[in-house]
């Protein structure tokens, strides 16, 4: 065992969920379902904004004006691109092969007992599994099911698509179950194998954005800050970045748009900033990479001392248990 933290507070939820929850809190029929962006005007005085849309159905085109454009279009946004044609994404020199295996219909199968024999705080804890220039996370989530994911150092593929998940071969697939065979335990390997549907995310981030706010065109979430996945902080960031705008909107009001989008933008931008950076170093020192002050000795999990092994916790995270003072008013 490389390193342990007892004391992170760490919490895992579905994707429905959240949306779920967002969804229930707002005002009815707010939500336009089945629509497809196209594009954006502001006002020449700058205070509105004309977004139009789609209808994916009937293929009728829907002009909806509004005080502020909140794009949340994820890593690949094209609302930024709108603002920042040069910016591109960085490649992180891998990629994460993900899956979810369903354990619900037998939980005392020779599988699952073998893995939870493996690792036998299983279900309490995030394993975080390295091996020379790869590692692989796993844990348990509810209703009976390991997610997994299995970052891999290679070039970066070509994507089709507005989207960072590439679609799978069985050559591939069967490719990785051999791969997986000569880096792995036989009881994480034999999850990798029964899982069905595993898929191929490439990880990107990207350099911090001075800024992210135009007019009254915000950015927030992954659209703002494109991060890798290893700080373990994208949710969370988008979602305080919600929780933030919100509240700068609630104390400006529409009146004062401006006012609140400086403050909101002042608040976010140097911490997201902070741990997109933090993200990419840890999962370089994972897939031992060449990092600006270790060029020649990338991390190796069978040499490395205390020190380097105690970097790889996430409690190091910049602002990990930071609340946003215009949060914080509230709390109080």
């Amino acid at each position: 065992m490389l390193t342990r933290d007892e004391n992170f507070n760490f919490r895992a939820a579905y994707w429905s969920v959240l949306h779920s929850l967002l969804y229930e809190a707002l005002p009815p029929e707010i939500v336009r379902w089945g629509h497809t962006f196209l594009s954006y005007s502001v006002s020449d005085d700058k205070t509105r904004v004309s977004v139009k849309t789609k209808s994916l159905q009937t293929d009728d085109i829907i002009d909806v004006v509004g005080d502020l454009l909140i794009a949340a279009d994820g890593c690949l946004s094209s609302i930024r691109r709108s603002f920042l044609p040069d910016h591109k994404l960085r490649y992180s020199g891998y990629c994460a092969w993900r899956g979810v295996f369903n354990f619900s219909d037998d939980e005392n199968s020779e599988t699952i007992l073998g893995l939870k024999k493996a690792f036998p705080d299983l279900g309490k804890c995030l394993y975080f599994d390295l091996g020379l220039g790869t590692h692989a996370v796993f844990y348990e989530l509810l209703n009976k099911r390991i997610n997994w994911i299995w970052y891999v150092n290679q070039p970066e593929p070509q994507l089709k698509g507005n989207s960072v998940t590439m679609k799978v071969s069985p050559d591939m697939i069967e490719e990785m179950h051999a791969a997986a065979e000569r880096v792995w335990v036989p009881e994480l390997v034999k999850v990798i194998r029964e899982t069905k549907e595993p898929f191929l995310n490439v990880i990107y981030d990207s350099e911090p954005l001075d800024r992210i706010v135009w007019d009254n065109v915000v950015l927030i979430g992954d659209a703002a800050h494109p991060t890798t996945p290893h700080g373990l902080r994208s949710t969370n960031m988008s979602i305080l970045d919600g929780a933030v705008l919100g509240k700068c909107l609630e104390k400006w009001g529409v009146e004062n748009l401006t006012s609140a989008l400086e403050e909101y933008e002042f608040t976010r931008v140097p911490v997201v900033s902070e741990q997109v950076l933090f993200s990419r170093r840890l999962g370089r020192i994972k897939q031992g990479l060449a990092l600006p002050n270790r060029v020649d000795q990338p991390f190796d999990p069978i040499i490395a001392s205390q020190e380097e092994c105690e970097e790889l916790q996430q409690k190091n995270m910049p602002f990990l248990l930071d609340i946003p003072s215009i949060i914080l008013g509230d709390i109080i």
